[in-house]
Parts: C-alpha cells; sequence; structure tokens
C-alpha cells in the first residue's frame, strides 16, 4: 500500500501554470460559479500562465445555448478575461465537449490497449442481487464482478444484445495528494469500486470526460469547490492510468475552495437563492470591480483589517495556497458596503456613463441620452457619488433633476412640518431675489440662510426639509442648494409653489 503522492504530480509554476474554467451552461451564472472563475483567473494572472475556457455540455437535456451566452455576458460584465477557449480558440479546439467525441473514443482506445478499463455489462439489477446474495449493502454499489470475464462470457453478453459499458481498474492502493488549500488528504484502498467512464452505446461521463480534457490540454492545477473534492480519488485514479497510456505526462495539483454559506444557517448558498443570481445583483447596481472584490474575500484575504482594493492588487497579492479552507458566508450588506467603495473610486465621466443603464431603464434618459440629458447628467453625477452603494439606487437619487413632474413620496409629505408652507413662500421670496445669471450655489444657499435661518430663526434641518421634499418628492436627496442651481431658477420656483398650493 502506498501513502505518498505520486511523484509524476506536475511541479508547474510561473507562466507554465495553466488552470480551466469548465461550467455547464446550465440555468443563470451565480456568485459560487463567478468566484470559480475569480480564483482562477487571479491564480493565472498572479503567475503570468494561462487560464482555459471550456464548456462541458455533453448533457443535452440540461444544456442550453441561452445559458452558454449568458455565460459570456457575465464574463465580459466582470472583465475577466481568458486565453484559450470557446469564442478566442487555441491550439486545443474544440472547446466544447459536444465536439470533442472522437477524441474521447481515441483516449479510450488507448486505455483499452493497456488494460485499465474493461467490458463491463453488469445491470443494475444484477448488482443489486448479487450484492444481496453476498450479504453486502446495495449502496456499496458495483462489486468488481465483471473485472475477470473470460472471452467466452463477453462473447455470451454480447450474443444477448448487450452492449458493454467500460470500467476503469481501479488501482488496490490508497491514493494521496497535497491539496495545494487542505494539505494531505489520502484516499483508503476500497473506498469506491471501479467506475464507469463510457456508458452502453458510447456515451461518454463527466468522470472521464473532465479529466481527459485537463490532460490533453495542459492544465496543471485544478482549482474547484470543495464539493467536487470526492471525486478528485476518482480522477487521481485516471490520470495514473492516462500517464500510462501517454495521453499526458503529469497528474496535476488540485485546490478545493470552501462553501459558500448562505447569511442564515450552516447551508451551502442556494443557486435559487435571490443573493447567488449574478445578473440580479448586476441589476441592482453592483459595479464588476465592487462585485469581484468582494467575492475575492470569501475564503481569501489580501491582509488583516483590509477589505477593499483593486483587481490589480488582487493579482499581485492572491495566491491559492493562501485560501482559508473554513466555509465562507455570504453577507450581502458588507458586499454592497464594498461595493460602495469601488463606486466613490470611479473616475467622475466613468461613474456617470455607468449611471446611463439604470436611468435608461427608469425612463428618464435616452440611450444614449441626448445631449443636455448627458450635460445634465454630467454636473449631477459628483452629487450622489458619495451617497451610493448600488448603482440601481441612481433613479431614486437623481430622477426628480429629469422629470418635469413631482412624484411625492407618502413619507416624505408626512415629514412636514406644520409651517411648511410658510418656509416655502420665504423661500419663493428669497431666490426671486437672485439674479437668473447669479443663480448659484453659493448665492442660492446665501438668499436661503438669511429668509429661512436669520430670518425666521428656524434651524438648518427644519428649513431646509420642505424644500427638499418639494424639488425631489423625497426625503433623501442630492446636496439641496447643488440641486437648485442645476434645476434652475424658474423650474425651483415653480416646484416650491406647486407644494405650497398643495398645502395651503
Amino acid at each position: 500500500m502506498s501513502s505518498s503522492p505520486d511523484p509524476r504530480t506536475t511541479t508547474a509554476s510561473g507562466a507554465d501554470v495553466r488552470v480551466r474554467f469548465c461550467p455547464s451552461p446550465t440555468g443563470l451564472p451565480h456568485v459560487g460559479l463567478i468566484r470559480t472563475v475569480l480564483f482562477n483567473w487571479a491564480y493565472a494572472r498572479h503567475n503570468g500562465g494561462k487560464l482555459v475556457f471550456r464548456i462541458e455540455d455533453t448533457d443535452a437535456a440540461r444544456d442550453s445555448e441561452e445559458s452558454y451566452r449568458q455565460l459570456l455576458d457575465a464574463l465580459r460584465w466582470l472583465e475577466i478575461d481568458w486565453d484559450e477557449g470557446v469564442e478566442v480558440g487555441g491550439p486545443h479546439a474544440p472547446y466544447r465537449q459536444s465536439q470533442r467525441h472522437e477524441i474521447y473514443r481515441e483516449v479510450l482506445d488507448k486505455l483499452i490497449a493497456t488494460g485499465a478499463v474493461y467490458e463491463s455489462y453488469s445491470t443494475a439489477e444484477e448488482i443489486d442481487a448479487r450484492n444481496e446474495a453476498n450479504g453486502r449493502a446495495k449502496q456499496l454499489g458495483y462489486d468488481n464482478f465483471d473485472r475477470e470475464l473470460t472471452d467466452e462470457q463477453k462473447a455470451a453478453f454480447r450474443a444477448e444484445g448487450r452492449e458493454p459499458a467500460w470500467r476503469l481498474r481501479v488501482p488496490d492502493e490508497d491514493l494521496t495528494y497535497v491539496d495545494l488549500i487542505r494539505g494531505e488528504v489520502t484516499f483508503p484502498a476500497g473506498s469506491f469500486p471501479d467506475f464507469v467512464l463510457v456508458r452502453a452505446g458510447g456515451v461518454p461521463l463527466y468522470p472521464f470526460v473532465n479529466p481527459v480534457d485537463d490532460a490533453l490540454m495542459g492544465i496543471t492545477h485544478v482549482i474547484r469547490g470543495e464539493d467536487l473534492m470526492p471525486s478528485t480519488a476518482r480522477q487521481l485514479a485516471l490520470y495514473s492510468a492516462l500517464v500510462d497510456a501517454g495521453v499526458t505526462t503529469f497528474i496535476p495539483r488540485f485546490a478545493h475552495m470552501p462553501l459558500v454559506l448562505g447569511e442564515v444557517g450552516n447551508k451551502k448558498l442556494s443557486k435559487r437563492d435571490p443573493k447567488a443570481d449574478l445578473f440580479l445583483q448586476r441589476e441592482k447596481g453592483f459595479i464588476h470591480e465592487g462585485l469581484l472584490n468582494y467575492l475575492s474575500l470569501l475564503g481569501w484575504s489580501i491582509g488583516p483589517d483590509r477589505d477593499v482594493f483593486s483587481l490589480d492588487e488582487l493579482v499581485a497579492e492572491f495566491d491559492i495556497a493562501d485560501v482559508n479552507p473554513n466555509p465562507a458566508r455570504f453577507d450581502q450588506k458588507k458586499a454592497e458596503s464594498i461595493n460602495g467603495d469601488h463606486i466613490r473610486m470611479l473616475q467622475p465621466a466613468d461613474f456617470a456613463e455607468r449611471l446611463v443603464p439604470y436611468l435608461a431603464a427608469a425612463g428618464l434618459v435616452s440611450d444614449p441620452p441626448t445631449a443636455p440629458q448627458s450635460a445634465l447628467l454630467e454636473r449631477a453625477a459628483p452629487l450622489v457619488q458619495e451617497r451610493m452603494q448600488l448603482l440601481g439606487e441612481a433613479p431614486g437619487l437623481l430622477g426628480f433633476l429629469f422629470r418635469d413632474e413631482v412624484a411625492y413620496d407618502e413619507d416624505a409629505l408626512a415629514s412636514l412640518p406644520a409651517d411648511a408652507g410658510e418656509v416655502l413662500v420665504a423661500s419663493i421670496g428669497a431666490l426671486e431675489s437672485v439674479p437668473a445669471d447669479e443663480f448659484t450655489t453659493a448665492r442660492v444657499q446665501d438668499a436661503l440662510s438669511q429668509a429661512l435661518i436669520d430670518g425666521l430663526g428656524l434651524k438648518p434641518r427644519v428649513a431646509y426639509g420642505p424644500l427638499r421634499v418639494a424639488l425631489s418628492g423625497r426625503r433623501v436627496s442630492p446636496p439641496l442648494f447643488e440641486s437648485i442651481e442645476l434645476l434652475g431658477k424658474v423650474e425651483t420656483i415653480r416646484r416650491l409653489g406647486d407644494l405650497a398650493g398643495r398645502l395651503a
């Protein structure tokens, strides 16, 4: 019995590092999937290596072209690029499993030639019956019965019209590897039986095609979730056979990332949880820099007491060996807070441009905006950049600047003091005295302060609350005096008058 890692395990480092992202195109992209590609991308970029993006689409019943397109959309929005694979090509094309069946057949033939696989004719019913007869629990599954079938027995099965499946002859020894995150792991001999690589009829299965693609594409490091860790034993067994058959010259290194838990309890974050929906998070207003920063913290840290950093800093510091094996909890509030930090790091023009889709979706601007809309947005965006955590807050904060009519929130109207009408009338008088060509933030503030603070003896919070409601319809809005300058003298006075009339 051997309990040492296979000496044929790769020692690749630096530019020789090759990692892969190989999702199945089923359903919407989710944050757990994105963390997987992020860690692979960061590891490749940190080492100067290569990221391969291939598609595992052999399950025709579940895979869809729509999901494939959504994966591409997700990666392009996140600005995660890849060096080889779908859409970009490379020396190991094709990069979709559904187009590689001839390749899998050639590899199977090599394994047959070395005796690493064998024909298996046992049906599930026959396996259960033998287990019962031999006093073995049914859950133990296949009993390696077909390992030593004679040529006569095989011929008899074929004469019955049976087609064989092909099973790997699993080594009768411990299988050990050193996980880059979890340390040395050993799977004792007998942990699993010989398993099917190719079904009867020639259909290759995931436990076969996934390692074969990794081998043929020269993948040196397999970085994936810990839920796939049990399959590593089978892959190690198959990899040993692939090396012996001359399909590859090395066994990759494995790293299993921690689970991502939901916000409550100790269950894995469900794909059906809205927080796991990448596109829903984008719709809410995450920017890719903020979301990727947060997702990188689900198992990794750039340093003590530091949560906010750029993608360039992530790449510079990332090492898969530094990932914590303990489960990580998805925290929506922390994610949004970090996103807000990244929003504030954007250049003003970039920030304004990123607001356009959200304002357009709310019917506030066209896409692309007209020249007047662009000019107004350019001036208005800096007023809210320091206040936002999500771009989706933009219609609520800036909508009043792009609408002619004010929609009053009920809680805003309820917050108005009894003397709101008097405050609005005094404000109109103060603003009417400011010449149109001098209607600036400073002059507006000075005029209103004299009328309301000095003249009526009001505290600022009481004085300016009714104005905020009159102009925006909300209790919370961008800075008041700057907003008044953007609206202009005529429109500001009109809105103040409208609310004053409503309260009269």
